[in-house]
């Protein structure tokens, strides 16, 4: 099978990330409740992670990288662990509903959100409308580094410095861009970056990382043990264990390490530069087709992940990508992909779209066969529509 579906996990994963599950099954016990060899193999193992992690996003405390089960954990801890009650939050027009469903939940709990709407391509305009959404009561901003439908960047940078005059607290959703987009936390003004370990990492499914860039800790929302303080009642403060609880995922961490000291060693340039070259040449193709739609500027470097929705005119999103599926053995998704405030914003909420991911191991050639089984449903579609009127 020929694999676009990228943006929802990367596939294959290499086989290092493989082996190192394989082999922490064969070999790892539970990390940090016993002093016997296997219990502290998974414990060095857990610790290299942190320092592989750490390494990647340029900071300088390992104890601050917290694993999850995916990122919407992650997330889910920063905004219920966080806001409270007389609290205002600021997400944007283009998030995921790991975003948008907390902030929406809370307000029941009199917490407030706004919608800044993030425009392409001017990036003055989106800040102006972040800016705009501030409050007396704003506690914090929550926003995708790029959208996981259209692939559209948002300039973080200037919202995070935005964030540090107003004195309000900076999360960004890395899901999408983890592994493909240099992100330094060194000097930085996010203060909780949020990813999956199985997207741009090439870690397992099931593998998170939340990164703690500021003195505001949140609340941790599961309490238990953690091997640590034990005779204690209450839930330690110290990091990484406050957000640790119960036995981790020590095979998931193993293989997650192992995609990180991936992307590490292939350099992320490298790994942006080949999947924009990919995203490029896809736009480039979908475009001479009149009878595809497609909804954003054609995707740099700068701008934009490596991701491109588009729709057949005619069609409906799913029965293109089942086609695909079925009669081409290619993997996209379709649908409103948990994001519906990004397809309201682009004006296909009823349509949703046919995604596309690319990732290190796309090529060239799997993007021309792309190209022209497009065509080939499009021109059928255009045969059928043609013999129905």
């Amino acid at each position: 099978m020929i694999y676009f579906d990228n943006g929802a996990t990367t596939f294959p994963k290499p086989q290092s990330v493989i082996n190192a599950v394989s082999r922490a099954m064969r070999t790892c016990a539970n990390p940090g409740r016993s002093g016997h060899r296997l219990s502290v193999r998974s414990s060095e193992i857990i610790f290299e992670c942190r320092q592989n992690t750490a390494r990647l996003f340029d900071f300088d405390k390992p104890e601050n990288v917290i694993f999850t089960n995916n990122c919407t954990a992650a997330l889910n801890t920063v905004i219920r662990g966080t806001l409270k009650e007389g609290d205002h939050v600021i997400i944007s027009s283009l998030e995921h509903n790991a975003v948008l469903r907390p902030v929406a939940d809370l307000k029941d709990r009199g917490v407030e959100y706004s919608v800044a709407s993030v425009i392409e391509g001017d990036n003055d305009k989106t800040l102006d409308n972040f800016r705009s959404q501030i409050k007396g009561n704003t506690r914090m901003v929550v926003c995708t580094h790029a959208s996981n439908v259209f692939g559209v960047r948002l300039p973080i940078e200037r919202i995070g410095a935005m964030c540090r005059i107003y004195g309000i607290l900076f999360c960004v959703d890395a899901a999408q861009t983890a592994g493909v987009m240099p992100i330094s936390l060194k000097d930085s003004d996010i203060d909780y970056l949020c990813t999956a370990g199985h997207k741009g990492l090439y870690g397992p499914m099931g593998t998170g990382v939340l990164v703690i860039n500021s003195e505001t800790t949140p609340k941790s929302l599961i309490q238990g043990g953690t091997g640590s303080f034990s005779s204690e009642l209450a839930q330690p403060d110290v990091l990484p264990d406050k957000y640790e609880s119960g036995t981790p995922n020590v095979s998931g961490i193993a293989g997650l390490n192992e995609g990180v000291k991936f992307v590490l060693n292939k350099g992320i340039s490298n790994i942006r530069a080949h999947e924009t070259d990919l995203a490029q040449r896809l736009y480039n193709g979908l475009s001479k087709n009149s009878r595809v739609i497609l909804y954003t500027e054609p995707p740099s470097s700068g701008g934009h992940a490596p991701v491109i929705s588009f729709n057949i005119e005619g069609m409906d999103s799913e029965e293109v990508a089942e086609t695909l599926n079925q009669r081409f053995n290619i993997a996209v998704r379709a649908g409103l992909h948990c994001a519906p405030l990004a397809h309201q914003s682009l004006g296909t909420a009823e349509s949703g779209t046919v995604r596309a991911v690319m990732s290190v191991f796309n090529s060239a050639p799997q993007i021309d066969y792309f190209l022209n089984s497009v065509n080939k449903i499009a021109t059928l579609t255009s045969k059928k529509v043609a013999i129905d009127t």
